[in-house]
């Protein structure tokens, strides 16, 4: 196993793939076991049609601003060598596989496989159900600072993905807190972290008689050697 996903996230002219709306936008983030490389893919793409108006509120890219970008054609063999054959994470993945797939059945290409598809908006209902699962709840909820998402953008999207995938597995070290400056809070109202409390453990006397009496039992015993006030010398090899 490489350890290697391929984060994604898509913009389009409206909202139904069956109804001819085509792909504006694309970006693809390379993460290694779950962590973003630096490696990325953007890329703005004419489509050919015009932008819903709806679609246009939601993500701010007109029609104008893609005249003379690249065609998804253009752009389909360095996509889908980026993606090659790795899981593929994207929030409500069907909505951008589907639209994906509708591209590539443009082109006669193959369809990529759903199979490969995690979706991080069914993770977080699993996770956390009855809650709000967009990508904005997510970020509140887990302290992540999106104040410049002010309109869709695949890229930035990605990036923010990128730390709410990484928290819905666990965090960066599930289970692991190394103290109180290992992840400072991350935006506006994030909980500050948690600090542990040390809990040294005291053994009784009873309890050191015990283990006195069996390391007795022992001949040439480490403790006796390294303790030998504790312990005695009656152990220790002549």
């Amino acid at each position: 196993m490489s350890g290697r996903e391929v984060l994604l996230d898509t913009e389009t002219t409206g909202l139904e793939a069956g109804l001819g709306h085509r792909i504006i936008e694309i970006c693809c983030l390379e993460l290694k076991n779950h962590v973003p490389t630096g490696r990325v893919l953007h890329r703005l793409v004419d489509p050919g049609r015009d932008i819903d108006p709806e679609a246009e509120r939601v993500h701010g890219i007109t029609r104008a601003s893609l005249l003379g970008k690249p065609t998804f054609g253009e752009i389909a063999d360095e996509l889908l060598a980026f993606l090659g054959e790795d899981p593929i994470v994207a929030h409500n993945a069907p909505f951008d596989l589907g639209f994906l797939n509708a591209e590539l059945a443009r082109l006669d290409l193959p369809p990529i496989d759903p199979g490969r598809a995690i979706d991080t908006a069914a993770l977080a209902r699993r996770r956390h159900p009855g809650l709000p699962a967009s990508l904005d709840a997510l970020c509140r909820r887990f302290g992540i600072d999106n104040s410049m998402r002010t309109a869709h953008n695949a890229l930035l999207d990605c990036q923010l993905l990128a730390e709410v995938y990484l928290e819905l597995l666990g965090g960066r070290q599930p289970g692991l807190v190394l103290g109180p400056a290992a992840r400072p809070p991350r935006g506006a109202g994030a909980a500050p972290p948690r600090t542990r409390t040390p809990r040294p453990i005291v053994a009784s006397e009873a309890e050191l008689a015990a283990h006195r009496a069996f390391m007795a039992g022992i001949k040439g015993a480490l403790w006796a050697r390294l303790e030998p006030e504790t312990y005695g010398n009656e152990t220790m090899p002549g």
